[in-house]
């Protein structure tokens, strides 16, 4: 059974920095991708980043130059650094993690609980 477990969320102040971080307990690999995605009130859930061996790292446009996703294959930790926050990233961020050595086109098999991070002005 895979469990994803977030941790780092917080309020902080537009231009400052946080870090999250998602630790996966079970059967999940450095071949398997990972990714972040957010909500936002009233809006769709969206991917802002995903890890993957097979295709590297992708980024979600508006927060390029900003956000450094990582990965610890050893600990199962995946980071997402995020520098220069805008209030605009104010969301629930999610860690989400695939069976399959794809992330492109396909779902998401396993999700954290999620963790608030909020952007003041």
């Amino acid at each position: 059974q895979v469990q994803l477990v977030e941790s780092g969320g917080g309020l902080v102040q537009a231009g400052g920095s946080l870090r999250v971080s998602c630790a996966a307990t079970g059967s999940i690999f450095s071949r398997n991708p990972m990714g972040w995605y957010r909500q936002a009130p009233g809006k769709e859930r969206e991917l802002v980043a995903v890890i993957s061996y097979r295709d590297g790292i992708k980024y979600l446009d508006s927060v390029k130059g900003r956000f450094t996703i990582s990965r610890d294959n050893a600990q199962k930790t995946m980071y997402l650094q995020m520098n220069n926050l805008k209030p605009e990233d104010t969301a629930v961020y999610y860690c989400a993690a695939w069976k399959g050595v794809a992330a492109t086109g396909t779902s998401p098999n396993y999700w954290g609980q999620g963790t608030q991070v909020t952007v003041s002005s």
